[in-house]
């Protein structure tokens, strides 16, 4: 069996990252012991702790009936934050060992064809060896004196032996290139392993984080009609209240700045998936997590970018906020746990949670830490217009229905 077949097979059987699981299944909704804030708390119903899942799940749950709404809200938001977090994190994680297989095969690949090369070398030199021997088995003596031309036969010999001298060279070298990609090769392996091994914590720690998160949100899909109501006003108040500091402190600056050619395909096609639901790792066609909608959206405009916000936060040319562009993506949160693609007018369009679905949002209805353009250099059109769009594609899904 070749060592390139045997590296495909190895390969093959190398171990690979679990696919990515949709939340878990909406609970049976049982009657709330929650209030809003400053109402008094009825007091739980028998069946208010009795949902599926472990005694430890049930626990957890009724840890969260009883917190009043506005606590609830807190706690929701959290376990969001560290969701989409944990899913960037292994998103990046996964993405790095896909990279480091690919470099694994291409420097076994490489070994694969040092190792003929050696092969092939040690028959020249052995057919030349031979033919030396040969010619070494009549004296040189003799040699010439059977031969019509006594000069021919020194000058064979003597370039035989150049041959054999010149060709072990080359197969002490080829040998040299050999043992040093072998030690590539088991480096390569070294962090392959490495790789596999952060992949699963970090994929460990997702799963983890979405359990919590299903626990909330069953709580959340108990409530009633008007406490559901009440915990969507107190998340929208939020909002508003966060876009309206990020507007008045000027950080956008002033005047319209106009969307590169790019940029304009990019939100063309952000707008595009409006409606599409937010699935843990997913990069379309039919869903899409945060990064996987940047990232797919400037694919169609011809570039190639990070497929993570931390990578993108990390490689993307920055930009200061107040000279910002439609197109350009705009990162959240401390850990460049977020990104959305700038509309331009103080909006974005994200992918924003998981439960939610594609929409459009303020600018500032997160923490904001920056901006990068993923086309710097690129010219803005200057007939650029802000697309409108529809006021349904700015009502995300209810906050909590991301089971």
């Amino acid at each position: 069996m070749s060592m390139a077949h045997r590296a495909r097979i190895w390969l093959h059987r190398a171990a690979t990252c679990g696919a990515l699981l949709a939340a878990a299944a909406l609970a049976v909704p049982a009657q709330s012991a929650h209030a809003a804030p400053g109402e008094p708390s009825p007091a739980p119903s028998a069946s208010s702790g009795a949902s599926g899942g472990s005694g430890g799940g049930r626990s957890a749950e009724k840890k969260y009936r009883d917190m009043p709404l506005d606590e609830l809200l807190e706690e929701l938001q959290k376990l969001y934050h560290s969701a989409e977090e944990s899913t960037e994190k292994y998103n990046d994680a996964s993405d790095r060992l896909k990279k480091q297989r690919a470099e694994v095969k291409k420097v076994r690949g490489r070994l694969d064809d040092k190792r003929d090369e050696v092969d092939e070398g040690r028959k020249v030199a052995g057919a030349l060896a031979r033919q030396q021997y040969r010619h070494g088995s009549i004296s040189p003596y003799a040699g010439m004196l059977l031969s019509d031309d006594p000069n021919s036969v020194i000058d064979q010999r003597r370039l035989i032996a150049q041959g054999v001298d010149a060709q072990v060279h080359t197969v002490e070298r080829l040998e040299a290139a050999e043992k040093e990609l072998s030690r590539l090769a088991d480096r390569a392996q070294e962090a392959l392993e490495k790789a596999e091994e952060l992949a699963a914590k970090e994929r460990g720690a997702r799963d983890e984080v979405k359990k919590k998160l299903a626990d909330v949100e069953r709580v959340v899909a108990s409530l009633t009609g008007t406490q559901l109501a009440d915990l969507q006003r107190m998340e929208q108040r939020e909002i508003d209240r966060m876009q309206a500091e990020f507007i008045a402190s000027g950080a956008l600056g002033t005047g319209a700045r106009g969307a590169s050619r790019g940029g304009a395909k990019a939100i063309a096609y952000a707008l595009a998936q409006l409606g599409k639901p937010y699935v843990w790792g997913a990069e379309g066609p039919d869903s899409f997590d945060c990064s996987g909608l940047t990232s797919q959206a400037w694919l169609a405009a011809g570039k190639v970018i990070p497929r993570t916000s931390q990578e993108q936060w990390r490689q993307l040319p920055r930009v200061p906020l107040e000279r910002m562009r439609p197109g350009d993506l705009v990162i959240y949160g401390a850990g460049a746990t977020h990104v959305g693609i700038y509309l331009g007018d103080g909006a974005v369009v994200h992918a924003p949670r998981p439960g939610s679905y594609v929409k459009v949002a303020p600018v500032g209805s997160m923490t904001v830490i920056g901006a990068v353009r993923p086309d710097e250099g690129a010219k803005s059109m200057e007939d650029y217009k802000v697309p409108e769009v529809p006021k349904s594609a700015e009502k995300g899904a209810p906050i909590g229905t991301g089971l």
